[in-house]
């Protein structure tokens, strides 16, 4: 059985479907149930939009396994598939936290660390 998909902002890319068996492959060999997955994707929350007519330009991508959850904010579907893969695939000692300092910072991350200098 399939990871259950949930979406309020008009479903997953085709191409993130169509690279979902690969992720469900790589959970089975390392020891995961995929039908225990149920993924949302809903709009990122973003508090300092100042036009409301404007929408975000990340999703909110919650994953639930059972009664645990965890959110990720990607820019697109490939990019949390990208993250969900690496996070099934990695070795169980690594710390998560690790990993996500691994992670170069986005352009958007940069512009905004290059704003807060001070001038």
């Amino acid at each position: 059985m399939a990871i259950t998909l949930q979406s309020t902002v008009g479903g997953f890319s085709p191409e993130f479907i169509r690279k979902l068996p690969a992720l469900e492959q790589a959970m089975i060999a390392h020891g995961l149930e995929p039908s225990q997955f149920v993924i949302s994707k809903d709009w990122a929350t973003q508090a300092a939009v100042p036009y409301p007519f404007l929408k975000p330009f990340f999703y909110d991508y919650t994953v639930f396994v059972g009664d645990e959850n965890f959110t990720v904010t990607e820019p697109n579907d490939i990019r949390f598939l990208e993250y969900l893969y690496n996070r099934c695939i990695a070795a169980d000692d690594e710390n998560p936290e690790q990993a996500q300092r691994v992670r170069p910072p986005s352009l958007i991350k940069r512009f905004f660390t290059w704003m807060a200098q001070p001038a």
